[in-house]
């Protein structure tokens, strides 16, 4: 038997170490070569890393959430005699899509109470988790991983799973416990205990960017009402002309297209603040970020150039990479580059929110909630459809004038939609 040691490689991009996000093997597990061990992250990406070479584990460096240092030992095998003892790296690791951008994990090597506990609140709220691999697979199989019995921590749906639920013979996802047989479990029930998560992956990742976003930048919001009844109307009318298979306008392309127009006129919302130079980059393209919520976690996939585009053609662009980041399969340059940030909560939008700024961008525009409201127009009472813009921005470089003006300038167009396609 021959040692062979595998260090953690060099993930470009000037990485120095790499978070360990999930492990899929174990000490004393057999692997073959190229089959996946583990999940690690970097600042810029999700990365599965696979074998080598075929043998037995015998030891592993970390556990979930640890950082491991490019170069240093990750795994150690036991492979077959005549094998070559490496203290190198095998060929670069498979990147994922980016990680504020990725995919996101809480598995753990050993699972004790507190992992059962975590396993237990998983399955409560619904998320399946299950490494990118896993997902691909089911996809191609058609099986809805929701109906798979994970046996790995926290409910983490195995490679063994998902081999038993293809071949139809895996076990019944457990119900939940019978209730005792008092006459309080049909009224209220004390509950007891705690679960605990540990914050790692794409969710540290979140956190980490929201706090750094939230110390470094005093947002100044901005919150103003707009009567998108015009706008709902046309809406209406081109999705009922449309031709069949086509996107379905929402709101948000005839918003970005309006920013287009816009932000011509306010360029520094339309901007970067580079720290390291001290320098603000203004541009004059719209790369729009477009806030998505994944099972992964939030994502900003990004619809560049958008003041080239038609409105069609901005729905379309929305929907591929929406759909491209909700499924894992976003490049790094979808999930980068955006100049400013829209953000919706759809049918959940409320009244008003004060959305946190996409650094290095300087504005973020939110849209709430389109309701039918009772306003005044000329002395009488009429029904209009109304919707809040909730907006935030850098206020190092915006100033509340501008903010405001910006703002409305964009309620302006929204309320007389015809002037967004208007030249000049």
């Amino acid at each position: 038997m021959t040692r062979y040691v595998f260090k953690m490689p060099d993930l470009g991009e000037g990485t120095v170490e790499a978070e360990i996000v999930a492990w899929h093997v174990k000490v004393g597990d057999r692997i073959t070569e190229d089959e996946v061990m583990a999940e690690v992250m970097t600042e810029k990406a999700a990365v599965e890393v696979p074998a080598p070479v075929s043998g037995r584990i015998v030891s592993l460096t970390g556990g979930p959430g640890d950082m491991v240092r490019v170069g240093a030992e990750l795994v150690v095998f036991e492979t077959e005699a005549g094998e070559e003892e490496s203290l190198a790296t095998a060929e670069p690791a498979r990147a994922a899509p980016p990680a504020a951008p990725a995919p996101t994990t809480l598995a753990d090597a050993t699972p004790g109470p507190q992992a059962a506990a975590a396993a237990g609140a998983e399955a409560r709220s619904g998320r399946v988790m299950a490494s990118p691999a896993s997902r691909r697979r089911a996809r191609q199989a058609g099986l809805d991983l929701g109906q798979v019995h994970g046996s790995g921590p926290h409910g983490r749906i195995t490679r063994q799973d998902l081999d038993l639920a293809l071949s139809g013979t895996a076990p019944a996802p457990a119900g939940p416990p019978a209730a005792p047989d008092t006459p309080a479990a049909a009224g209220l029930v004390r509950r007891t205990g705690t679960d605990e998560i540990k914050v790692i992956g794409v969710r540290r990742l979140i956190a980490n960017r929201m706090t750094d976003a939230k110390r470094n930048i005093p947002h100044f919001a901005y919150v103003e009402e707009v009567d998108v009844t015009e706008l709902e109307s046309l809406r209406q009318h081109l999705n009922a002309g449309a031709r069949a298979g086509a996107t379905s306008l929402t709101y948000l392309p005839f918003l970005i297209a309006a920013l287009a127009r816009v932000l011509e006129q306010y360029p520094q919302c339309n901007a970067w603040f580079d720290a390291e130079r001290n320098v603000v980059v203004r541009h004059r393209a719209l790369h729009a970020g477009v806030a998505t919520q994944t099972p992964d976690g939030l994502k900003v996939p990004v619809v560049r150039h958008a003041e080239a585009r038609s409105l069609r053609e901005l729905a379309d662009e929305i929907r591929r990479v929406s759909e491209a980041a909700r499924s894992g399969k976003a490049t790094r340059e979808e999930l980068s580059g955006s100049t400013i940030t829209v953000t919706s909560l759809g049918k959940l939008g409320g009244i008003v929110s004060t959305p946190i700024i996409n650094a290095p961008e300087m504005a973020i525009v939110g849209v709430n909630k389109a309701v039918d409201r009772p306003v005044v127009m000329g002395g009488a009472i009429a029904v209009r459809r109304i919707m809040n813009l909730s907006s935030s921005f850098d206020h190092r470089f915006v100033d509340g004038y501008d903010a405001a003006a910006m703002i409305q300038a964009l309620k302006d167009m929204l309320e007389h939609p015809a002037t967004i396609f208007m030249a000049g």
